[in-house]
């Protein structure tokens, strides 16, 4: 799928986001990609995560789990698509953990699915959790990487996307002071004074 077509699925979702954004990261951006909101329609769902598919498709996995919240629908279309076991891991005490009775057998091959990954401490939070189980984590596969090369994982992704962000005290978009800050996303933090 080519990158005009994912930009057109985020736009016309309203997925794509343009503003003044305070990142879990603490920094501020002038853009956000919300993807719960192109996975609330099931057809972009599919279509925006088949070139994921063509992607991992042979690399002999047996397992994709998804980090709650961002990665449980995609693992799971992932899961759909190509006929895999999906499970996801959520925070306790804010901790990642895998629970309900998911279990990750020794030698396991492992796919994490996200929605988005900028820092890479969901995905890598929950490696460390299903590798500690005794799985191979071989690659994360998501909607949107953000990461600028800056994991050290392969990602597989419908699209890369540089998203300029910035720390509070160097915010042009604060500096200019017109457009209000707002926190998307679902990962709880405290903001630093």
């Amino acid at each position: 799928m080519s990158d005009n077509r994912v930009i057109e699925i985020l736009k016309e979702s309203e997925a794509l986001l343009e503003g003044h954004f305070l990142l879990s990261s603490g920094k501020h951006s002038n853009r956000y990609v919300q993807c719960a909101k192109v996975l609330r329609f099931p057809h972009f769902a599919e279509e925006i995560l088949s070139g994921v598919v063509d992607q991992i498709k042979d690399l002999d996995v047996d397992l994709i789990v998804g980090p709650a919240m961002g990665g449980v629908i995609v693992s799971y279309e992932l899961g759909r698509q190509l006929g895999k076991e999906t499970v996801f891991t959520e925070r306790k005490n804010n901790v990642m953990e895998l629970r309900r009775g998911f279990e990750v057998k020794k030698g396991q091959r492992i796919i994490i699915a996200e929605d988005v990954v900028t820092t890479g401490k969901s995905s890598m939070e929950t490696k460390k959790v299903l590798e500690d189980l005794g799985g191979e984590v071989i690659g994360i596969a998501c909607i949107v990487d953000r990461t600028n090369g800056s994991v050290d994982i392969p990602i597989y992704s419908a699209i890369e996307l540089d998203i300029k962000v910035y720390d509070k005290d160097d915010c042009p978009i604060c500096k200019e002071g017109k457009i209000e800050l707002v926190k998307p996303g679902s990962r709880e933090f405290k903001e630093e004074k």
